[in-house]
């Protein structure tokens, strides 16, 4: 009976283990590649290296919001006091003005995978 129930158990673990993989909603590993790719919608306003319609890209983790020099922040996102990091762009780009009323931008990407994607890009392309 206890070797049947060691079985079962076993048994249970290794379909459980196989269901969370096999999960649709599962996000996988972010792609910087994927990200990059994304990114290019991100032109139409930013760039890695120079300021446009919105401020460049280039170092912003661990950037202070409405930092970079020769842009025109709104007033919203200069005293949001946010530094962007992984969980601050994850915000910021699900709906920038949710995280911050009041800011310039209306872009989101609705897509967890893309967010994490783009986020992924920042984060290794754009040192």
């Amino acid at each position: 009976m206890k070797r049947k129930m060691i079985r079962a158990a076993a048994a249970f673990a290794a379909a459980a283990s196989g269901m969370v993989f096999m999960m649709p909603n599962a996000s996988a590993a972010p792609d910087v590649s994927r990200g990059e790719q994304i990114y290019q919608s991100c032109q139409d306003c930013h760039s890695l290296d120079t300021n446009d319609v919105g401020p460049m890209h280039r170092g912003v983790f661990g950037r202070k919001a409405a930092s970079v020099p020769d842009y025109s922040y709104s007033t919203a996102l200069k005293n949001s006091g946010i530094t962007w990091d992984q969980d601050s762009l994850d915000r910021w780009l699900t709906d920038p003005q949710k995280l911050v009323p009041g800011s310039k931008m209306f872009f989101h990407l609705d897509s967890a995978q893309d967010r994490a994607d783009v986020i992924e890009y920042l984060k290794e392309r754009a040192k």
